[in-house]
């Protein structure tokens, strides 16, 4: 697991002031630019599915950079994939959550049949930070008869504690101070 983590951590790129003044931008991209560091993200977060006897029915990823990681993942532990999209994005019916971001409040959709009662999920997305946007889609999961196993981020930007706003544990390859 650590050499996961040191070829991942090497992979990220920081840029100051981006999108605004004050904020240090944590930049995954690279890590989907290389093969061989997407297979590792992968397999960090099954090595730990398998110490931990985690076998979710779905994953859940989130809007937008879930997407890049979560059906894959899916695929590759034979789960179904279901997307947590911002408002008005999803046909058909859905069910909402509010949720509060830095810079005032956004909304979450889960078609309203794509989780089934009693089905096991884990919940994925590139960045913690305060938790809001994950707690969101757990609330989702939760209305829709599903149960939270865990929430998995590439990253987690632990002086935020947004872990702390969340219904299941949470497990993260990378953690940053600031």
């Amino acid at each position: 697991m650590e050499e996961i983590k040191s070829t991942l951590r090497g992979k990220l790129r920081q840029f100051q002031d981006f999108p605004s003044k004050g904020i240090l931008f944590e930049d995954i991209m690279p890590i989907f630019q290389d093969p061989k560091a997407f297979q590792l993200l992968l397999d960090g977060f099954k090595l730990h599915m398998e110490e931990t006897g985690l076998k979710p029915d779905v994953i859940v990823g989130l809007d937008a950079r879930g997407f890049l990681f979560g059906p894959t993942l899916a695929l590759q532990i034979g789960a179904a994939f279901v997307p947590v999209r911002k408002h008005g994005k999803l046909p058909g019916e859905c069910i909402s959550a509010e949720y509060v971001k830095e810079y005032g409040k956004d909304i979450f959709d889960m078609q309203a049949d794509a989780i089934k009662p009693g089905q096991t999920v884990v919940i994925v997305d590139d960045i913690i930070a305060t938790g809001g946007s994950a707690a969101a889609a757990g609330e989702l999961v939760e209305k829709a008869g599903g149960k939270v196993l865990e929430y998995f981020f590439l990253l987690e930007l632990l002086f935020l504690k947004g872990r702390d706003k969340l219904n299941a544990g949470v497990f993260t390859l990378l953690d940053g101070q600031a």
